[in-house]
């Protein structure tokens, strides 16, 4: 870990002694701290989003962010985050849940890791295979990349006319500062197993095949991206790869390139989900995140930072990995 990043973490650590102390003292007296504790370790927190004829339900599950495994682990800074454990988990829960007719999947996120976003696509398929419970995708504001991958095997895909969606493709990047490093007088000592073992490097330039070894994995990626979206939307593999160039399309563009089944907001696709199932106006519940202890705390930083880009930048180098990887990602 470089010093910024030890910077970084003692930061942290001093907002989250400070912010404990503070927030404890005040809400002793009207918390119950064993609850409070205990809700961290809850996956669902049901909430009723439209009351109906209680003669079934569909569970809303809202996917917001960036797909990636890297803050599963409750922390101060994980208010409002993605957490892929936790969003699995409530993919079960409904899954399980014998008054739950069908699961939509309101998505907001520009993509992210390649396995996660698997992992997500496998569940979506299970839940409707084995639990034969229809998945409906909702897009938010934006299902791009790993957010278009996971829609592909949803029973129907809605998307807001203004949705930014497609990005369909597979990126890997970092940083090379070989020229600056040059310029200040800075080497970099490695002693490594094997002529491959620093592949992509920031000290040094990219060799040619280093480069064949990368674009080798892009393509394994992208090729299960394209097969992906060719079986879940039953397209031919020529017409998508027409489409998967990397380029973004808007709501009313994937409705027209056969991308997604209908144009609307989450309210539509839950008027619409309650015409498909057939049993009248059944209710719709939300599984929203549990108010535990790490979340409390993220909000309780958000207010002594003042800044929420400043907690976002510190979350960002406290997770962040000097490892690239490979992303189904949209990024500007």
């Amino acid at each position: 870990m470089n010093g910024k990043r030890w910077l970084a973490v003692g930061l942290a650590a001093l907002l989250f002694t400070v912010a404990s102390l503070f927030s404890l003292a005040v809400n002793v007296v009207t918390f119950d701290l064993d609850d409070f504790f205990e809700a961290e370790e809850q996956v669902v927190d049901e909430h009723v989003l439209e009351e109906g004829n209680g003669r079934g339900k569909i569970a809303v599950i809202h996917l917001n962010g960036v797909i990636q495994s890297s803050y599963d682990t409750p922390s101060l800074f994980e208010s409002g985050a993605y957490n892929h454990r936790r969003f699995l988990k409530q993919l079960d829960a409904a899954a399980e849940d014998n008054n739950v007719d069908g699961i939509i999947i309101s998505v907001n996120t520009p993509g992210g890791g390649v396995m996660e976003s698997d992992q997500i696509h496998d569940k979506i398929i299970e839940i409707q295979e084995e639990s034969d419970k229809p998945v409906y995708i909702s897009m938010a504001s934006m299902a791009a990349s790993g957010g278009y991958y996971i829609a592909a095997p949803a029973a129907q895909v809605y998307a807001h006319p203004q949705t930014i969606t497609g990005s369909i493709g597979v990126i890997m990047s970092s940083l090379n500062f070989a020229d600056l490093a040059e310029d200040l007088g800075i080497s970099e000592e490695v002693i490594k197993s094997g002529p491959y073992k620093d592949i992509m490097s920031a000290t040094r330039e990219m060799t040619d095949d280093e480069r064949e070894i990368l674009q080798s994995m892009i393509d394994e990626s992208y090729d299960r991206f394209v097969d992906i979206i060719a079986d879940g939307r039953e397209m031919s593999r020529e017409d998508v790869l027409e489409l998967a160039d990397g380029r973004i399309y808007s709501g009313n563009q994937a409705y027209e390139a056969g991308l997604v089944d209908g144009l609307g907001d989450l309210s539509d696709v839950i008027d619409d989900f309650r015409e498909d199932i057939g049993k009248g106006n059944i209710d719709v519940v939300e599984y929203r995140q549990p108010a535990g202890f790490a979340s409390f705390m993220g909000v309780t930083a958000n207010h002594f930072l003042g800044d929420p880009f400043t907690l976002y930048s510190i979350k960002e180098l406290m997770h962040q990995s000097d490892a690239p990887r490979l992303m189904y990602l949209y990024s500007q």
